[in-house]
């Protein structure tokens, strides 16, 4: 072989190694938006399981109120459905929290209420858990802005619209309900 079929040779062998490994490190970024979206899955889970509870020990102090009860109810039943993406999520995440504020609102109004330890500890893992949903969009937008500024450089960029890598979703909304974990005032 003559110097320049290895030059050839040796030049194909490094594109060709170049797109696995963009193709691989593509995969793991996938991978990690997939896992971070359900860490945040888990946590919703969580709060869709805190919100009949809280809900259940309000209405035996605030059984006239119910409007607020049901609205609540509602909301966690439309948050619990998965959403067809992280968007549509925050959007039924947005509601439940509303009617969660509108829920607090009410506690206000009794304070045999806000001094029952039932009360006061589904308040505590309510805002532990909100605290664990921001941790879990923080790290999940991270890794989307990873994955998304992969796709969107080149020469990366090449080996994603071949192989058909899209971009991900961000989770976040402009709702400021949900962008504030709702207050528990006790």
């Amino acid at each position: 072989m003559t110097t320049a079929s290895w030059i050839v040779l040796i030049a194909i062998v490094a594109v060709f190694g170049g797109v696995v490994l963009s193709y691989n490190r593509f995969i793991r970024q996938r991978n990690l938006v997939g896992e971070a979206w359900r860490q945040i899955d888990v946590e919703l889970t969580r709060r869709h399981d805190l919100v009949p509870n809280l809900v259940e020990t309000v209405k035996g102090y605030a059984a006239h109120e119910r409007q607020t009860l049901e609205s609540v109810t509602a909301a966690r039943a439309a948050a619990a459905t998965a959403g067809s993406g992280p968007a549509a999520q925050a959007a039924q995440e947005s509601a439940l929290s509303g009617a969660l504020s509108r829920l607090f609102a009410v506690a206000e109004a009794y304070p045999d209420l806000k001094s029952s330890a039932n009360y006061l500890e589904l308040g505590r893992q309510l805002a532990e858990t909100e605290d664990r949903i921001a941790a879990g969009r923080r790290f999940y937008n991270g890794n989307v802005r990873a994955l998304n500024t992969r796709i969107e450089t080149f020469p990366s960029a090449v080996v994603a619209a071949i192989f058909g890598f899209k971009k991900a979703e961000y989770f976040s909304t402009d709702d400021p309900d949900v962008r504030s974990v709702p207050k528990v005032s006790f």
